[in-house]
C-alpha cells in the first residue's frame, strides 16, 4: 500500500513502535504476574496511539495535547524500567536501551510541540547563584 496515514510518516511514531516491540520482547520473558509488567504494557502502547490521534487534530491545542500525553507516557515507561531494574528483573543494560528509546521519543516529542506552539521558548541559560 503506497499511501499512509500521517503519523505513519513521524520518525517518532516508529520508534515508539519499536519501544512497543522492545517492551514485548522484555516482558515476554516473565512468567509471574507484577503489576508493573501491566502498567509497562499499557504506558508503552499509550505512546503510539497518541502520537496517532494527536496527528490526526486540527488545532494545534489539540495536537499538543495527546503529544504531551504521549510525552509522559514515556516517562512514566522509563520509570517502570527503574523498577524492574531495582526489582531485579532486568538489568541495567536493559533498562539503559529501553531508556535511550525513550530518551530520543522524549526529545523529538518535545520538539513537535514546540513547533506547534507560538509559544516563545528561551535558550537555555547557565544561572549562578
Amino acid at each position: 500500500m503506497d499511501k499512509k496515514f500521517s503519523h505513519e510518516k513521524l520518525i517518532v511514531y516508529n520508534r515508539s513502535l519499536e519501544f512497543v516491540e522492545y517492551v514485548e520482547n522484555l516482558l515476554s520473558r516473565f512468567k509471574d504476574k507484577l503489576n508493573v509488567y501491566d502498567q509497562l504494557d499499557r504506558s508503552s502502547t499509550s505512546i503510539p496511539l497518541n502520537i496517532a490521534e494527536g496527528t490526526g487534530k486540527f488545532t494545534v491545542k489539540d495536537k499538543n495535547r495527546y503529544y504531551d500525553i504521549a510525552r509522559g507516557s514515556a516517562v512514566e515507561s522509563a520509570a517502570c524500567l527503574d523498577v524492574l531494574f531495582r526489582r531485579n528483573r532486568i538489568t541495567i543494560e536493559e533498562s539503559d536501551k529501553g531508556k535511550e528509546i525513550l530518551f530520543e521519543i522524549v526529545s523529538m516529542l518535545i520538539g513537535l510541540i514546540k513547533s506547534n506552539s507560538d509559544r516563545v521558548y528561551e535558550d537555555k541559560e547557565d544561572y549562578k547563584v
